[in-house]
């Protein structure tokens, strides 16, 4: 069951960092729906960031899942991961919309399960 959860959870990071920037930069982008401005510039700053940065993780910790698959049972990395959540759920909220929220609290409940299901913390 862990070695599900966890590549659940980072599997859906790395999905929802490549959809949202695909929906709310790339798209917005090419159809330019914004106007050129400094507020245009910042949008786009903050959600190719925070995008970007949820897909690379994401795809680290897949790639670490492969090669050690009870590595969240690790309190260190485990702390870094939730940490990261915990960032990431924190500027949804500096985001007009609430769907970047959703994923964040999914991800985080996910990692979490994960957490929980790892057998034990090593040192």
């Amino acid at each position: 069951m862990h070695k599900y959860l966890t590549y659940s959870a980072f599997g859906w990071l790395t999905f929802t960092g490549f959809a949202h920037f695909a929906i709310d930069v790339a798209s917005q982008y090419l159809r330019g729906k914004r106007p050129p401005g400094i507020e245009t510039t910042l949008y786009y700053g903050l959600h190719s960031s925070y995008a970007l940065g949820q897909a690379l993780f994401g795809m680290l910790c897949l790639s670490l899942a492969s090669r050690h698959p009870g590595f969240l049972a690790d309190r260190a990395v485990a702390a870094v991961c939730l940490f990261g959540a915990a960032g990431w759920l924190a500027i949804t909220f500096l985001m007009e919309y609430r769907e970047p929220r959703i994923t964040a609290a999914l991800f985080l409940a996910l990692l979490v399960a994960a957490i929980a299901t790892s057998g034990g913390a090593r040192a």
